[in-house]
């Protein structure tokens, strides 16, 4: 299986998230998307394929957010996503791309359902088990 992960090693979540893909056993391509963002047709086609509302994937916490007061309904889709390749702090991570699908997955288990083999049970950084029936 080709499994390509949007990953930030700082985050908790990404990290949790690429422990549960190489526990199942794939050994996916990590893109650092901080340090080689993803370009505009790239982002665009990211969003469009976990079919989520391009304000759905600004990420809040830790970045220029607020500062650049995009919780403004004014902005548009295509200004946010100006925003988004300006600063990709902004991008919510981590993103996991599988042939079944592309997801946002925060929380991390919701990699799981991206995988042929997920893991049963797994213990996240904080301690926190998940269990899959």
């Amino acid at each position: 299986m080709n499994v390509t992960i949007y990953h930030n090693p700082s985050c908790g979540t990404s990290r949790n998230t690429l422990a549960m893909i190489r526990q199942s056993g794939e050994e996916p391509e990590i893109i650092e998307y901080l340090k080689t963002p993803p370009d505009r047709a790239t982002l665009k086609g990211l969003i469009r394929a976990m079919g989520i509302p391009v304000r759905a994937l600004l990420r809040e916490k830790g970045t220029p957010y607020a500062e650049l007061n995009l919780a403004d309904p004014k902005w548009s889709d295509d200004e946010l996503i100006d925003f988004m390749l300006a600063e990709p702090i902004l991008i919510n991570r981590p993103i996991v791309v599988t042939p079944k699908g592309t997801r946002l997955c925060r929380p991390s288990e919701a990699v799981l359902d991206l995988l042929d083999n997920p893991v049963t049970s797994f213990v996240k950084e904080d301690g926190e088990k998940v269990r899959r029936a």
